[in-house]
């Protein structure tokens, strides 16, 4: 028959592919003799044996290899996939006392040309260097023809990995590399040791990353260090062609003369110098007997080795960093901080390093954060057209609103940014900067020694010294535990709900229209003085060149940068729990006032909230007791309040979470002052000011004597 099989030939085959095999070797009749079970005992010949492959071939049971083609059986080649390589690893100490031969041969060079380790292949290319297919495989199908030990060939398709950027195929090859030894021989002595060790005397934040950095040491192999590239730092040590000892080591006398030379000659020449004409006698010349025994290494270090080497190069040489305190058991705090991803990166490989080196881990803190995505959620690329450039940010809106966004996100998770997103902060900004303006324009005139002491002062300013007491606590905390999101978010609410929407806005009458002596108005300034002392060193880490301008206002060109204060110090005394929790119950019914008036606004019945005198009854007593005492039209900012604990009529507006508090609007009897815009009966009592509101001319009296022009 037209076929390459033998009358009287045994094959081995899978049962279930025998068929097919026999239909493409073109083989009419065949007669299956037996089946053979125990393979493990079966030692093949190779079928090139005749072109010098005299070794014998064992048989594994590999749980990779699937009877859907072919025949059951596949060739091993253990230094050229991972699978191969780890089922011949598994079963090298059996084949050992079986006395067959287990060294892993060298067959393909970096080139893609067979080695001399290949006889009768040398020269010949699995891969063109643009990616094509090669000789080597007709080479090889030519020669297993000639010597009879084909039985049928034929042409299949399946997956094989590719290079994602160029999309030439990727040959698996294996090649000898140097390691570092993870094992745990030493226990606590060992590096696996010492980096489980360093792990938990670390802080991590979020405190996921130390499970999973200390998950990836305990099961990781030994540390391959070693690079097959034609540029990096050079792996700079030799070994002895016979024995294989390698040099400099501890135990050569010489050694630390080599490793001298070899730091001299990357000090003067760079890196490359190792690769230089006559660089093994450079480096070994009078220090060994026959330079010609010693192979120069020309392997590469793992990048990730020299990321990880650069806490000796950059923390305890820079003495501004002050780092080498942290390793003599000082104070200084080292962070690192980077993506997660370097879980697997620069700190598992910065970890490692400083382990083996110092015995201990090159940082005190690690700080993880996610990644940026597109506003849709999507990955940014190019091909999608859906990148955001930090510096189009920067040049449209300011580096200040790109802080924000961040300071804004919770960067331990992936975050997004788009036009909308940006929008939202630069809104959010806005309203920063317009209360730091505010503070600023009233604090212009002011001293201190205008202030008031805290015992002095009104109800409502001893209020927000209270809150400034908490968010003293809240801040400190929240970087120190890099919670960036929860410092923004605590002072912008303070900023715009405590600030802007509650206290200036009851406090801008005080401020513009109480004589400069008043004491309501003299607190009002000691407690702006005290908000924006605070407010801008908690937020100068974030809105870096926003709080610097607003200090060098406030201070002058000359002060001392806002960069270079500390946390002022808030006294304890100004927290007052039972107060805070009065003005709650006092906020609550303000809540409601200012509902009922926001609806007689819309509906045109009034304009300004001065023009009306709501009626406001309170049933439930806890509230009531609350505004004893208080001038509760100045805390509605209307120009009359009535309180009463009588029923409130039906149509009465209420709010459903303040409960037993009602509100009738009503119209404010009286003229509008001219200086304060409210609605009295009083405005014309004083002769001298006949616009103006008793308060107001009294004012403006003390003013113009002030000014020495007084009626």
């Amino acid at each position: 028959a037209d076929n390459w099989a033998k009358v009287g030939e045994k094959l081995i085959l899978a049962d279930v592919l025998a068929g097919e095999v026999f239909k493409q070797a073109r083989v009419e009749s065949y007669v299956r003799h037996d089946t053979i079970d125990d393979l493990a005992r079966i030692v093949c010949a190779h079928p090139l044996r005749d072109l010098g492959y005299d070794f014998d071939i064992p048989l594994f049971d590999g749980e990779y290899v699937t009877d859907e083609a072919g025949t059951g059986f596949v060739h091993t080649a253990p230094g050229h996939g991972r699978e191969d390589f780890e089922i011949w690893s598994e079963n090298t100490a059996a084949l050992k006392k079986r006395g067959i031969e287990t060294r892993i041969p060298f067959t393909v060079n970096a080139d893609g040309t067979m080695t001399d380790e290949a006889p009768g292949f040398t020269g010949k290319r699995v891969l063109k260097p643009n990616g094509k297919k090669g000789d080597a495989n007709d080479a090889v199908i030519k020669a297993l023809i000639e010597t009879g030990m084909l039985l049928a060939r034929g042409r299949m398709k399946h997956p094989y990995p590719h290079s994602w950027r160029s999309k030439a195929p990727v040959i698996f090859r294996n090649t000898p590399q140097w390691f570092i030894s993870m094992e745990d021989d030493r226990g606590a002595d060992g590096l696996r040791g010492k980096a489980l060790a360093a792990i938990d005397a670390t802080r991590f934040v979020p405190a996921m990353g130390q499970n999973r950095l200390r998950a990836m040491i305990e099961s990781r192999p030994d540390w391959v260090i070693s690079r097959q590239r034609a540029w990096g730092v050079p792996i700079t040590v030799f070994t002895h062609k016979d024995s294989g000892e390698v040099i400099p080591n501890a135990d050569w006398a010489a050694s630390e003369e080599l490793q001298t030379r070899i730091a001299n000659a990357f000090e003067a020449d760079g890196a490359d110098s190792w690769f230089a004409v006559g660089a093994k006698a450079r480096f070994l010349g009078g220090l060994v007997d026959d330079i010609d025994d010693w192979e120069q290494v020309t392997d590469i270090l793992d990048v990730w080795f020299d990321s990880g080497s650069t806490h000796a190069f950059v923390l305890e040489k820079r003495a501004d960093l002050q780092t080498k305190r942290a390793f003599e058991g000082g104070n200084d705090k080292v962070l690192y901080l980077e993506g997660s991803d370097q879980h697997r990166g620069w700190f598992h490989s910065s970890l490692l390093e400083s382990c083996g080196t110092r015995g201990r881990a090159p940082y005190d803190i690690v700080v993880t954060h996610g990644f940026t995505m597109a506003e849709d959620g999507r990955k940014m690329s190019k091909s999608l057209n859906n990148q955001v450039f930090p510096q189009d940010i920067i040049k449209q809106h300011g580096a200040d609103i790109l802080r924000l966004w961040v300071a804004s996100t919770d960067y331990t998770e992936d975050q997004r940014i788009g036009d909308d997103i940006i929008k939202s902060n630069v809104d959010a900004y806005r309203k920063l900067r317009n209360t730091m303006r505010w503070m600023l324009g009233n604090l212009t005139h002011y001293t201190h020694d205008m202030g008031v002491a805290p015992a002095d002062m009104p109800e409502l300013e001893r209020v927000m010294l209270h809150r400034l007491a908490e968010l003293d606590g809240v801040v400190r905390a929240a970087y120190d535990e890099f919670d960036f999101r929860a410092v923004y978010t605590a002072l912008f609410n303070f900023a715009t709900i405590d600030l802007s929407a509650f206290y200036f806005d009851i406090r801008k009458d005080a401020l513009y229209c109480d004589a400069p002596s008043s004491t309501r108005r003299r607190a009002a300034l000691t407690v702006l003085d005290e908000v924006f002392a605070r407010f801008t060193v908690w937020m100068a880490p974030i809105l870096v060149f926003t709080m610097e301008e607003c200090w060098t206002s406030r201070h002058g060109e000359g002060a001392k940068s806002v960069h270079l204060q500390t946390f002022p110090q808030t006294p304890d005394t100004w927290r007052n729990e039972a107060l805070a929790a009065k003005w709650a119950r006092v906020r609550a019914v303000r809540r409601v006032v200012t509902g009922a008036l926001e609806i007689e606004r819309r509906e045109k019945r009034i304009g300004s909230s001065l023009e009306a005198a709501p009626i406001v009854h309170i049933t439930n007593p806890d509230l009531m007791a609350a505004l004893e005492g208080l001038d509760f039209a100045e805390i509605a900012i209307t120009s009359a309040a009535t309180l009463t604990a009588a029923p409130a009529p039906a149509d009465a507006f209420t709010l459903e979470e303040v409960h037993g508090v009602a509100v009738v609007p009503a119209h404010a009897v009286g003229r509008k002052c001219a200086r304060s815009w409210k609605v009295l009966q009083e405005v014309g009592s004083d002769p001298d000011y006949p616009e103006l509101t008793r308060r107001d001319a009294d004012a403006m009296r003390e003013i113009e004597v002030r000014a020495g022009s007084a009626p």
